[in-house]
């Protein structure tokens, strides 16, 4: 599938990012808009610790979803209501209290859906320790 070529760069998406959430920031970052999505750094941090001393399932999964929904917004513009549809995601692996590299990959993009490959890596050993697939809604008058 041939994307449209990006429409915002890392710092208008995290700009973007920090107006759309000013109560409650996201802590996970753009760092790379690829030819096919984009890439977050999420500094991890004891907020986002479980019991058993590794990152929680509900942090992955946020990482997940923003990576989609960015990703999404790089091609399309900001478009703030683009919603979640859908999400599933596979633990595989338990990572370490390290920093996570969500890596998002649009698969499909439509005029009223976005579907993302995201891959989750830790950067202490670069392994994979989730993948997700998401869904986004993208709104009639995007």
């Amino acid at each position: 599938m041939t994307l449209p070529p990006p429409v915002m760069t890392p710092d208008e998406l995290n700009a973007f990012l920090a107006e759309a959430f000013p109560k409650v920031p996201r802590a996970y970052r753009v760092a790379e808009v690829t030819a096919d999505g984009v890439v977050l750094r999420l500094p991890v941090g004891e907020e986002h610790e479980r019991p058993g001393g590794t990152v929680s399932g509900p942090t992955m999964m946020g990482l997940a979803d923003g990576a989609a929904w960015l990703a999404t917004l790089s091609r399309i513009g900001p478009v703030a209501l683009a919603v979640t549809s859908n999400l599933t995601i596979n633990f595989l692996r338990k990572p370490p209290m390290a920093d996570l590299e969500a890596h998002a990959t649009i698969l499909k993009l439509g005029r009223r859906l976005s579907v993302c490959d995201v891959r989750l890596t830790t950067t202490a050993t670069d392994a994979l320790v989730a993948h997700s697939t998401v869904t986004y809604a993208i709104p009639d008058d995007a």
